[in-house]
């Protein structure tokens, strides 16, 4: 690897060897940093501060901005800036996630660290910088003596030109598209950005573990900036430390693509940038498909661990109410206390517990942040000891240094308790799923609670999906699919389009022998019918070998496809506009015949759902062509014939 660095009062560039670099002083302007494939260049600049700028395919990508802090004693760090010593390394393996949307990743980059004189810091202040060919991201170490209070953060993010972008003021908030110059918000990352119609960016925040969420703020002095802010909470009430002897920031992140589908398929960055695997023995973390049990009784449990088991699900999920009301502080989770405002009861939850682990079931319980404030440690030990193998955090405090370590410790806690996690609410990920891998999901998504409709889903995958899981809370049955969202295949599609390793399903839906009057289901009191759709609900899977993020906008349309064994999954879905898809299957294996069994919309169909099945003979070479109407979509599931030929034998 080379690292062009340039000196002071010079035109002239000096290529510094690499092994030369760790042992030298140097009073360079300008260092340069590319990516292995040598599409992304950085370029830092400490001629006047401190400052960078990305380059992608000899574009620019962010302009020349600041990097830094402000203490809360005014002083600027770093300040009076030259380079002391840079070190470099490279990076070029692959991982194998223990669930993921490939079942290989690469973390490929070369990486600078630039040690710099700051007054009064020599040597305590670097900049780690990492250049993939998936994006370039950077990060700051800071080694102080004693604990610093950071006020600001300067890092700025200034575009070439006035973008398009999409932005969203909460994690579960609307994600609205505008001019940057119009953005008046503090807005959510990631955020998508378009410089022209053959250009787009991303930016964002990895491995944020302990420090204070990133937003993106808009400096009105300058155009086309948008500047890092640190949440601090109401009237600033939790400043953000950075504890002495070494500290590592979050990283920042800049990606880009041709298209929007280029950045999606390469968000594994965020995976990269984050520790790997901390967890000795993973044989108890399990993705899988879940239904939610609302009515709070033995009979529900009872019903859903059946529908499960004949639907090839893996959990079931209690809601909120089982130990009490959610929202009352003396309301204790180590204890089985139905609310009776959510339901009459009974519920003999153990007996639930033990007849779901005997059909290998898991359960799942919801426990309100409340509870997990003031007892976490006592209720990872009891429900660990009931036979539950996880839960799902409710409404966590998030943003500020304060709450994002109290996650993330809860979350390491219970690795410890081998039970697994799903988070609830306003959390999004930055990738910490791959340190501790029973994260399985978390919401952070604007899902079918809200009934968003598809042209906001598709918005959704290509802006909130570069984070990672998200947990939509699918639903299916539930009036308000085509009465506000869209379509009952749209729904199958998006179990294939949002990926999630606990995947919510029938959010709205209760089983056949549950009570129907009993507990809250957004409304609902019939119960899932039997019909030929859930054929597809039972064979699809929620954690992928190989994933294609085929093609897409925002807003408009998108599909991807992804692989889990033998067998492709296909999912297309039509936002504001008819999405006519032509597409050459030459992602599914050559020399294979499949069978492809399509899910589409018709509403000539007199049936409950107006979801149409067709099979037919397909190969790589096959063009599929369908033309989705707007706000529906399509679902495929291609399995090879030998397989299909080799089943039917064994069935006859």
């Amino acid at each position: 690897m080379e690292i062009m660095m340039k000196s002071r009062n010079s035109s002239c560039w000096v290529f510094i060897l690499a092994l030369c670099i760790s042992s030298c002083k140097y009073s360079f302007d300008t260092v340069e940093l590319s990516s292995p494939d040598g599409m992304y260049t950085f370029n830092l600049d400490v001629e006047d501060g401190l400052a960078y700028s990305v380059n992608w395919n000899g574009v620019s990508l962010i302009e020349k901005s600041a990097l830094g802090f402000r203490l809360n004693d005014g002083t600027l760090l770093p300040a009076g800036v030259t380079v002391l010593k840079i070190e470099k390394a490279s990076n070029n393996i692959s991982w194998k996630p223990i669930y993921g949307e490939q079942s290989m990743y690469t973390d490929h980059y070369n990486e600078i660290i630039v040690h710099l004189n700051s007054d009064g810091w020599q040597g305590k202040f670097a900049l780690r910088v990492r250049a993939y060919n998936e994006g370039v991201a950077f990060r700051y170490e800071i080694n102080s003596n004693e604990d610093l209070q950071i006020d600001k953060e300067l890092t700025e993010f200034i575009f070439p030109v006035d973008a398009t972008v999409w932005v969203s003021a909460a994690a579960q908030s609307e994600i609205k598209r505008h001019r940057l110059s119009a953005l008046s918000i503090i807005a959510e990352r990631p955020l998508l950005a378009e410089l022209s119609d053959s250009v787009f960016t991303a930016i964002g925040e990895a491995a944020l573990v302990d420090f204070a969420r990133m937003k993106f703020e808009k400096d009105e002095t300058k155009a086309n900036t948008l500047v890092a802010s640190l949440e601090k909470g109401d009237k600033n009430q939790y400043p953000v430390v950075v504890p002495k002897d070494g500290y590592n920031t979050p990283w920042r992140y800049v990606m880009a693509g041709k298209n929007t589908a280029q950045i999606l398929q390469n968000n594994y960055l965020l995976l990269n940038l984050n520790e790997a695997n901390k967890i000795t023995d993973t044989a108890f973390i399990r993705p899988g498909k879940v239904i939610r049990e609302v009515t709070l009784t033995t009979q529900g449990g009872i019903a859903c661990v059946d529908f499960a088991v004949k639907h090839n699900l893996q959990f079931v999920e209690f809601d909120a109410g089982w130990y009490g009301n959610e929202y009352d502080d003396a309301s204790d989770a180590t204890t089985v206390t139905v609310d009776p405002n959510r339901s009459p009861g009974p519920l003999d939850l153990q007996k639930v517990i033990d007849y779901a682990k005997d059909k290998e079931i898991g359960i799942i319980l919801y426990v309100n942040r409340r509870a997990l404030e003031k007892q976490l440690d006592d209720v990872l030990s009891s429900l660990k000891s009931w036979g539950v193998v996880g839960l799902k955090y409710g409404f966590v405090n998030v943003g500020p240094q304060k709450w994002t370590s109290w996650l993330h410790e809860a979350v390491k806690k219970a690795a410890e308790h081998q039970l697994m996690v799903d988070v609830h609410d306003e959390y999004r990920p930055t990738g910490y799923s791959r340190t501790y891998p029973n994260l399985m999901t978390q919401e952070g998504i604007r899902g079918d609670e809200e009934s968003t409709p598809n042209d906001g889903v598709i918005t959704t995958i290509f802006t909130r999906m570069i984070a990672g899981a998200g947990d939509q809370t699918n639903c299916y049955f539930a009036p308000r699919v085509t009465e506000k969202m869209g379509s009952h295949a749209s729904q199958m599609a998006k179990v294939i389009c949002i990926y999630s390793p606990w995947q919510f399903l029938f959010w709205y839906d209760r089983p056949t022998g549950a009570p129907s009057r009993t507990g809250g289901a957004g409304g609902a009191e019939g119960t899932i019918p039997e019909i030929d759709d859930l054929q597809f609900f039972d064979d699809v899977p929620t954690v992928w070998d190989e994933t294609k993020i085929i093609e897409g906008y925002p807003g408009k349309y998108v599909s991807i496809a992804r692989k889990n064994g033998d067998k492709w999954f296909l999912g297309a879905i039509a936002g504001t506009e008819e999405y006519k898809l032509s597409l050459k299957l030459d992602f599914l294996d050559e020399n294979t015949t499949y069978e492809a069994t399509v899910y589409s919309d018709d509403k000539s169909l007199n049936t409950r759902t107006n979801v149409r099945i067709e099979n037919m003979v397909v190969n790589s070479k096959t063009v599929f062509e369908k033309n989705i109407l707007n706000q529906n979509g399509l679902a495929v599931i291609f399995s090879p014939v030998d397989q299909i030929y080799t089943f039917n034998r064994k069935h006859l």
